[in-house]
This record gives structure tokens, C-alpha cells and sequence, in this order.
């Protein structure tokens, strides 16, 4: 009988054995290398935690994970540490650019007439040898506007060693006197510290106001330069006015000037001066606060016993 392609053809490996098992493959055969890949040994799974938020929970909790973190920055910002650290780090790499040659060997200063030189090294807040590159300009340059007699600064410099300061001072435009004490003032109003020594002969302001009011002042009496050279003495009045003392800070022609429109009052005084001649009179007073007339005051004339008086006193 032929046999059907389909028979079953058993190997001794294949039969069961006295306890109705089949045999295991043995050791190294085709079969038992099969048997081992065709169960490869289970992995142990961990659990998974799932935590089953709500769309307003999990955003609560961001908000609580943000506020954290911003307070946790804030806390180590107010404790220095950042900036302690930082400041060292860029200490280290200014000294190291002082040792390769980038410090301050030369100081240089142009426009320097009354301001004290300590001012100005305490503005600058640096010394020769220190690194250059570590020296803020515009930090020094406020520091030095900030000197009552500096006007404008500026800070120059120029590697790898040496700093130019240059400067322009405030300069006086008339004495400011208030409260019996005598100060230069410039024509911002601002007072220069220091002695009026050399500058006697500017015009002398005098009351409350008067000093920053100066050059506004100085500006309309330069419209009558013949008159304004006689000009000794400005007294504001009330900080709404001027007197102007002509030839004499103190027994000069005394014109009061009106607190509104001064400017064509000082000119009416020039052309009148011009025309008559007021001050080769016996006139020790113009009043001009009123447009439409002009008020004058004469000199007493002398009684006989005025006149003895001064005879004895030689005036």
C-alpha cells in the first residue's frame, strides 16, 4: 500500500512517556532551541500610578508649580547669593584685564578752574592701577554734572591706560545777596560755590528770588547796553519785581521797574536818559510802574544845619 504524503511520521523524540507527557527536547537540539524562543520569559510590569485630574485641577496645580518656582527664584535673589556670584565672576575678569595691561596708569582733567579737585576724585571713584575697563563713563560723567560748579561733563578713555575728563564750568553772571550772605550765581540761577574774589565787579542781585531770576534780568537790561554798564544793583521786591540801583549800589539812581512788561518801561528810561538826561539832575528816583506817567524824586535841598552837619563831617 503506498504511503499518502499526508502520514505522520513520529520520532522517538515525539513519544509520551510512562507518566503520559510528552518527552522534553534534550539539550541542544534544533528542537529544544525552538522551544526556548517560542517561550521567551515574561517581564514583571511595574504598576502605573493614574491620577484621574479634572481640567480646573491640573491648572490649579500649575498655577501652585509657577508660584513655587517664582517665589523660590525671588527668595534666592533677595538672599545675594545671585549676585554675589555674578559680582566675583566679573571682578575676576576685570583683574584679569588689569594684568594684561588694561588699568588706569593716567588721569587727565581740561576745564578745571574753581572746582575743587577732591570733588572731582570722588566723582571719578577710582585710582591709578585699577582696571580700566571697569570704570562706568556714564556713571561718572552724572557724578560729575552733580558738582555744583561743573555745568557739563564728559569721560574719555582711552586705552589701555589712561582716562581724560573733561569739564565746563558754571560761570558767574551777577552776586546773588540773601540773608546777609553773598554767593556767585550763573545764568541758570544756579549758585557756584566758593569766594566771589575776582568777580566784584558783576551786578549785585539782592532779595528772595533774585538769584534765579538773575539772568532773566541780565537779558532784558542788555536790550539798553549804554544803560545796563551803569546798572550796580537789582533789588527784587516782594519776588514779583525790580529795583535797579544805576552808578551806586547804595545812593545811585533808583528806577523802579513794573512787575508787568519791564522791558518797555527800561526802554522809556533809556530814551529819557537819552533826551533829558535824568542823571545830570538832582533825581534819586524814577518811578516807572505805571505806563502812563512817570513819577520823580528829587534831592531835598540841604537846610542850614544839614549843611553845617556835613561841612563838619567833610561830605
Amino acid at each position: 500500500m503506498r504511503r499518502m504524503s499526508s502520514d505522520i511520521v513520529i520520532t522517538p523524540d515525539d513519544r509520551l512517556t510512562s507518566s503520559g507527557k510528552p518527552r522534553a527536547p534534550r539539550r541542544g537540539t534544533a528542537d529544544a532551541r525552538n522551544a526556548g524562543e517560542s517561550k521567551p520569559k515574561a517581564k514583571r510590569k511595574l504598576p502605573r500610578l493614574r491620577l484621574n485630574m479634572r481640567p480646573l485641577q491640573k491648572l490649579a496645580a500649575g498655577g501652585v508649580a509657577v508660584t513655587a518656582l517664582i517665589v523660590g527664584c525671588a527668595v534666592l535673589w533677595h538672599s545675594g547669593i545671585i549676585q554675589h556670584t555674578a559680582q566675583n565672576t566679573v571682578d575676576g575678569v576685570l583683574n584679569a584685564t588689569a594684568k594684561a595691561g588694561f588699568r588706569i596708569e593716567e588721569i587727565t582733567i581740561s576745564g578745571r578752574g574753581r572746582t575743587n579737585t577732591d570733588d572731582i576724585v570722588a566723582a571719578l571713584s577710582a585710582t591709578h592701577g585699577a582696571p580700566i575697563l571697569g570704570v562706568n563713563l556714564e556713571r561718572v560723567k552724572d557724578r560729575l554734572e552733580a558738582i555744583p560748579s561743573v555745568r557739563v561733563a564728559a569721560v574719555e578713555r582711552r586705552l589701555p591706560g589712561s582716562l581724560h575728563l573733561a569739564i565746563v564750568e558754571r560761570q558767574p553772571v551777577a552776586i546773588w545777596q540773601n540773608n546777609g550772605e553773598h554767593v556767585l550765581v550763573d545764568r541758570d540761577g544756579r549758585q557756584i560755590p566758593g569766594t566771589i574774589a575776582g568777580f566784584e565787579e558783576l551786578p549785585l542781585v539782592v532779595g528772595d528770588g533774585a538769584g534765579a531770576r538773575a539772568d532773566e534780568l541780565l537779558t532784558m537790561l542788555s536790550a539798553e547796553p549804554q544803560l545796563a554798564t551803569r546798572v550796580k544793583a537789582a533789588i527784587r521786591v516782594a519776588n514779583r519785581r525790580w529795583n535797579i540801583m544805576l552808578d551806586d549800589a547804595q545812593k545811585g539812581l533808583e528806577v523802579r521797574l513794573p512787575e508787568d512788561q519791564p522791558e518797555a518801561a527800561w526802554h522809556r528810561l533809556a530814551q529819557l536818559e537819552r533826551d533829558h538826561a535824568l542823571t545830570s539832575r538832582q533825581v534819586n528816583m524814577v518811578d516807572l510802574r505805571t505806563p502812563d506817567r512817570m513819577v520823580l524824586k528829587t534831592e531835598r535841598p540841604a537846610t542850614p544845619a544839614e549843611a553845617a552837619k556835613r561841612k563838619d563831617n567833610g561830605a
